[in-house]
């Protein structure tokens, strides 16, 4: 694992254009992103993308794809923003210039070693492991045990974030960021001005919005970085060296450590002021301010997990009071990286249940209740329901999946989940076609769907290397009926960092 802005630019460019930086959550083995922006490489080699316009993209409203992951199973969403390929691929090939990437990742650098220590700066895998896998182990180490550490040094830590981080980001900032603020503002209207040009094509892709950039991608998670740098570089200008104090920050997770509550609220204002000059505010909902340094440093749902976890299967012998032990602990803590944890290590053991048992039915229906209240574990709840359903008789499956499927229904606003229940539904062995309106399940059953506003293309060649029937990379009803812990790659390589 090493630093993407210690990568060289040809680096950095093959590392953003792959299918696991386009999107960096989970998807099926059978869908992936990079085909297309592979061909859309190819088209754009060398050129600029206003050669292949015929409009301007910011005057269309869908250019960028848009889906959800519902939170909490009611009223609680993530967005998740598919950047239309070709602005991306334009972006990569504009950060990614042998100039342009070694005066970004300079300016990276002057960040450094302020009053911010900054944890969560992007990483690239040396090995077949993800570049999301690694930027969680990276968290782990970084963040949390350091925080325990400095137990030895500060009394009080106060534990806050972002609210819409990328939502509301500022997008003006991002040449703020990248040249200063007065030079910045001097040539406002410069388009040859790097951090302008990445602020135009972001805009483009976003009906010329100047607030939020999407969500969901390693190369944006890059540019919100360049951004949180600045901010950290205008609070060590004010608070100075950190003497008597000390910040750490993932991406727009704080984590502020001092000797008094006074001192540590009033770090707290700065960074709150700072971040609010870039379009960002604090959440106040989830600002915690702990007098115990190694409480605070953990978060309740891993402490309260680590407890579960040390029960053992002892104190529930079948799998029914397993479950149910599961689905209390989803209630207190849902969508928690605890229980992704939890049900990712009960998933691996589950897949060794061969007899069919007795409760069966009741086994499903807990598991499918858990996967309502914590819709972002659906994945490894998925292959819960897929090992479950699998004991099935053939003639009960169909039924089977149909009542999870009504069940599921009452989720609303969950692209994200029908994808995953898509995966479980869709092997040939199941027999069972998921009715779905989210695009890329219709893409998933050979209908035809659209993904991205593409009118404002005049290049035919540019419009078939966009053809969305090339995400689907291998026979989706070939996959097993059963989903293993193998295939739910960042659930089953990072379960032991939450």
């Amino acid at each position: 694992m090493k630093r993407l802005i210690d990568a060289s630019y040809d680096e950095a460019h093959t590392h953003f254009l792959k299918g696991s930086s386009y999107f960096n959550g989970d998807f099926p083995k059978y869908i992936s992103f990079e085909p297309i922006l592979t061909d859309v490489s190819a088209v754009l080699a060398g050129k600029t993308l206003s050669d292949f316009q015929a409009d301007k993209p910011a005057e269309f409203s869908h250019v960028n794809y848009s889906f959800t992951a519902n939170k909490d199973g009611r009223f609680s969403w993530r967005p998740y923003e598919l950047i239309h390929p070709a602005i991306y691929v334009a972006l990569v090939d504009l950060i990614c210039t042998p100039g342009n990437w070694a005066q970004i990742t300079a300016r990276l650098a002057t960040f450094e070693n302020g009053a911010v220590v900054c944890c969560g700066s992007p990483v690239m895998s040396i090995d077949e492991e993800t570049g999301q896998a690694a930027q969680v182990r990276n968290w782990w180490h970084a963040v949390e045990q350091r925080s325990i550490e400095y137990s030895l040094d500060y009394s009080h830590l106060i534990h806050t974030d972002v609210t819409d981080c990328y939502g509301s980001l500022y997008t003006h900032s991002i040449a703020w960021a990248l040249h200063g603020l007065e030079e910045a503002k001097k040539k406002k209207g410069d388009k040859k001005l790097l951090g302008n040009q990445i602020d135009g094509l972001i805009q483009s892709s976003r009906y010329g919005q100047t607030n939020g950039i999407a969500q969901g991608s390693v190369l944006m998670d890059f540019v919100a970085e360049l951004v949180l740098g600045w901010v950290d570089s205008q609070l060590t200008e004010e608070l100075g060296a950190p003497t008597d104090f000390r910040i750490l920050r993932y991406r727009d997770d704080y984590r502020i450590f001092a000797n008094s509550d006074v001192r540590a609220e009033a770090i707290l204002k700065s960074v709150s002021d700072k971040l609010r000059s870039v379009g960002m505010k604090l959440g106040v909902a989830k600002t915690v301010v702990s007098p115990n340094v190694v409480e605070g440093a953990i978060k309740p749902d891993k402490l309260a997990g680590i407890e579960l976890q040390d029960l053992g299967t002892n104190n529930a012998k079948t799998i029914q009071k397993q479950l149910l032990r599961l689905h209390s602990f989803g209630r207190r803590f849902p969508n928690s990286g605890a229980l992704r944890r939890l049900v990712t290590e009960f998933h691996n053991e589950i897949v060794k249940q061969t007899e069919v048992p007795d409760d069966l039915e009741v086994q499903i229906a807990i598991a499918t209740d858990l996967g309502v209240t914590s819709p972002q574990a659906f994945p490894a709840i998925a292959g819960i329901l897929s090992h479950l359903i699998s004991l099935a008789k053939e003639e009960d499956k169909e039924g089977l999946w149909e009542r999870v499927r009504e069940k599921m229904r009452r989720v609303p606003y969950n692209g994200y989940l029908e994808i995953w229940l898509q995966r479980v539904t869709k092997p040939e062995a199941v027999g069972f076609e998921l009715d779905s309106t989210e695009n890329i399940c219709q893409i998933v059953n050979g209908h035809s769907a659209a993904l991205w506003e593409s009118d404002w293309i005049s290049s035919n060649d540019l419009k078939k290397a966009l053809d969305v029937k090339k995400i689907i990379v291998s026979e989706p009803k070939a996959v097993p009926e059963v989903v293993s812990p193998e295939e739910i790659e960042l659930f089953a390589k990072n379960a032991w960092a939450y």
